[in-house]
């Protein structure tokens, strides 16, 4: 059964900076597509960064050039680095993983498809 329990979230002021990571389990991470997603209260979860089986990388809008998507093959391990950080990324943030083998990630299918973490909250305020 494919595990994946995601760590580092905590509140922070506007400008700040976290680091998530998703440890997997019965999953490598060169296996397909990988993600990031995150579901604000009373909104639906939307994709925040994908990074792709052979490494490709995408990213919403609304986090691009603050957010970084990596992995670590060694320590079959996913991180999300978030930089100026805005209260309107407050959410709980989800690591999935997929089957999903193709060079680009698609959100929309990735959501139907994915495993999915527990889930870490990520809370921006002054």
């Amino acid at each position: 059964e494919v595990q994946l329990v995601e760590s580092g979230g905590g509140s922070v002021q506007p400008g700040g900076s976290l680091r998530l990571s998703c440890a997997a389990s019965e999953y490598t991470v060169n296996t397909g597509c990988m993600g990031w997603f995150r579901q604000a209260p009373g909104k639906e979860r939307e994709g925040v960064a994908t990074i792709a089986r052979y490494g490709g990388t995408a990213y919403a809008d609304s986090v691009k050039g603050r957010f970084t998507i990596s992995k670590d093959s060694a320590r079959n391990t996913l991180s999300l680095q978030m930089n100026n950080l805005k209260p309107e990324d407050t959410a709980i943030y989800y690591c999935a993983a997929t089957q999903l083998r193709g060079s680009y990630c698609d959100f929309a299918t990735m959501i139907r498809v994915a495993y999915w973490g527990q889930g870490t909250q990520v809370t921006v305020s002054s």
